[in-house]
């Protein structure tokens, strides 16, 4: 029998490093708090799943969605993986999602997808609409362990790449998507700022002071780098050499010449001519 009310708020967060033994131990910890709700558990290394839909269900996320994302990862760029548990919540619509996440977490999603809460360590995530949303908030404790000093402009950009995906003989392919149609308005308005302007940004910068263009401008970025072949090595060499060049101008100019004006434009050029849809 399912208890009256909403779910207990979730416990205070203590980090965890995510070895097998510590994943078992939280699972645990979960399905005793939250399985008398109907939520269940499972474990998809390194994450700990709970969701509403059903055990079958969860582990079809965990196996489709979480494994398949992270085994690409990890092969094409990330050395480290996260240094702490990271908790995978998925509601199956809307009303659930919105109601649990202020019921466990006390928050009011501003967004109908999902998004990262530091304080818990864990993704809340609204899983009807899609698995692109998951993919793209998986990267983001992956950067954060293997790639500390990442900028913004990266971080976001890699996740963001990764929101519609495919597989390319076992690699992560990013594909075209939603941010394209506002990229390109932004290019044939002559408003899209310069790649010194967007590699430069702060954290705050980025993310408060955005016109508007920053993630997609980022994500295309990326999208180009894989189709030259290249986007593994450049988060690589970026990675190693973030002490002497850390917004990633330098190693830009190694990978596309050292003309970023005039790669700009060979760049927005080939933006128009991609299709989502």
């Amino acid at each position: 029998m399912v208890p009256d009310g909403d779910p207990p708020p979730h416990v205070e967060h203590v980090e965890r490093v995510p070895t097998e033994e510590n994943l078992r131990a939280r699972a645990a910890a979960l399905r005793e708090r939250y399985g008398p709700y109907g939520m269940s558990v499972t474990i998809e290394r390194p994450f700990v799943l709970v969701g509403d839909e059903g055990p079958d269900e969860l582990r079809r996320h965990a196996a489709g969605t979480v494994r398949w994302a992270v085994e690409r990862l990890e092969r094409d760029f990330f050395d480290a993986s996260p240094r702490d548990i990271v908790e995978v919540w998925l509601f199956g619509d809307d009303r659930s999602y919105r109601a649990n996440a202020r019921a466990i977490f006390d928050d009011r999603p501003d967004t109908p997808y999902g998004y990262f809460t530091p304080d818990h360590q864990a993704l809340i995530m609204n899983i009807s609409t899609g698995g692109g949303t998951l993919v793209h908030e998986l990267v983001h404790p992956y950067v954060d362990n293997d790639f500390p000093r990442c900028p913004s402009w990266l971080d976001e950009g890699l996740a963001s790449l990764f929101e519609q995906c495919r597989d390319h003989e076992g690699h992560i392919w990013g594909l075209t998507n939603w941010r394209l149609s506002g990229l390109q308005d932004t290019i044939d308005a002559g408003a899209l700022p310069s790649f010194t302007t967007l590699l430069s940004t702060t954290r705050h910068e980025f993310y408060e002071e955005d016109p508007g263009s920053h993630y997609a401008q980022a994500r295309y970025l990326c999208y180009y780098l894989q189709e030259q072949g290249v986007l593994p090595s450049f988060y690589r060499d970026f990675r190693r050499d973030v002490e002497r060049d850390p917004t990633g101008l330098a190693t830009l100019r190694s990978y596309v010449g050292d003309d970023l004006e005039a790669f700009q434009h060979r760049w927005e050029r080939w933006v128009m001519t991609l299709r989502f849809g």
